[in-house]
């Protein structure tokens, strides 16, 4: 596994619409910030980053979902993988693994480009405000993994590439998670609030309070490995009761 994994990460790093990708949201990000440059305060990163992590989870981790999930459907890899000898089960937690590093590594720079951003343009942020960022932005890298884990169900259950990225874009859209508490309240109205804290955006939510004050964040990141290590299981399961033609 060791092996395949980094397989993968030389695949990633060489594979240019990536780069394309992640260059064309940068340019955009400039541009806005440029826009709105006569209304530049000290605390505007902390405003732009409310706005960004709502969207890297679907932008920057729809493009990293599709390149480590996805690209093997679409190139008929996975047959070849088993093949060689490679078991179901490792290659779905491989997945996740390259799916967390490569979301650490991108998330993990945002902040970093945001900073340069603001520095370049005479507003260099404060530690404590860049420290605010990188806390949003966090929330944005547990769902984008949370997700990424849920969707790979479909794509070895199904493995089809499309349903796995309507799936995962209906996921850090919030409609499936608006759909099951709307039901919820249905049906038992007193203890949906309570699971809607423990469903991905409330895990999230409580993330980033904790780390704002200081609090505990043990609970939240375990509920959230718990979320990714089950449905990692279940992806393995769907896997090997999905016949493969070789």
């Amino acid at each position: 596994m060791i092996n395949y994994i980094r397989a993968e990460i030389y695949r990633i790093l060489h594979k240019k619409g990536l780069y394309i990708f992640f260059g064309a949201l940068a340019l955009l990000y400039i541009v806005f910030v440029l826009i709105r440059s006569g209304d530049i305060k000290s605390t505007s990163i902390v405003t732009d980053a409310t706005y960004v992590s709502s969207l890297l989870a679907m932008l920057a981790g729809g493009c990293l979902f599709a390149a480590i999930y996805t690209d093997d459907l679409g190139s008929k890899n996975l047959t070849t993988l088993i093949g060689f000898g490679l078991s179901k089960i490792k290659l779905v937690f491989a997945k996740l693994i390259l799916m967390t590093l490569s979301g650490a590594v991108v998330f993990g720079l945002v902040p970093l480009f945001m900073y340069t951003v603001y520095a370049s343009l005479g507003w260099p942020a404060a530690g404590s405000d860049l420290a605010t960022v990188y806390i949003l932005i966090s929330k944005a890298f547990l769902a984008t993994v949370a997700y990424a884990a849920l969707a790979g169900i479909v794509v070895y259950g199904v493995q089809r590439a499309t349903f796995a990225m309507v799936l995962y874009i209906l996921l850090v859209s919030g409609i499936v998670s608006q759909l099951i508490t709307q039901l919820l309240m249905l049906m038992a109205s007193d203890i949906a609030p309570g699971i809607a804290s423990h469903m991905v955006p409330g895990i999230a939510g409580r993330l980033s309070a904790g780390l704002t004050a200081g609090d505990s964040i043990i609970a939240p990141v375990a509920e959230c490995l718990a979320y990714a290590v089950i449905a990692a299981s279940l992806s393995a399961l769907a896997f090997n009761k999905k016949e493969m033609e070789f």
